[in-house]
């Protein structure tokens, strides 16, 4: 059910980056040309982080974008959403060892 439930989120995430962004960012619409639109790179992720075994993974809900600055530069953001349903005595601990790898 979980991996549903990530795969619903992700994209729903897609429908909405253009807001999400500017909920992230109230200067996002100054920042990025949202006229370009936005290019999901979920084969590029999967190369990066490969699903192992066809088991759940944590990087279900990860998004990495291609977007364009109004300068005309081409960005990619890597976007990691962990929706929580409830409370885990671990959740900040489980985030930060996810966060080590992308460090740098």
């Amino acid at each position: 059910m979980r991996r549903k439930d990530d795969i619903l989120w992700k994209g729903i995430l897609e429908d909405v980056f253009d807001d999400f962004l500017c909920f992230l960012n109230p200067e996002a619409a100054e920042v990025f040309d949202f006229d370009k639109g936005f290019e999901f790179l979920d084969k590029e992720l999967e190369q990066v982080f490969p699903p192992e075994n066809n088991e759940y993974s944590p990087k279900v809900i990860d998004k990495l974008v291609k977007v364009f600055t109004k300068a005309g530069k081409e960005e990619w953001i890597l976007v990691h959403v962990e929706v929580q349903g409830q409370y885990q005595k671990d959740f900040a601990s489980r985030m930060y060892t996810y966060f080590l790898p992308h460090i740098g």
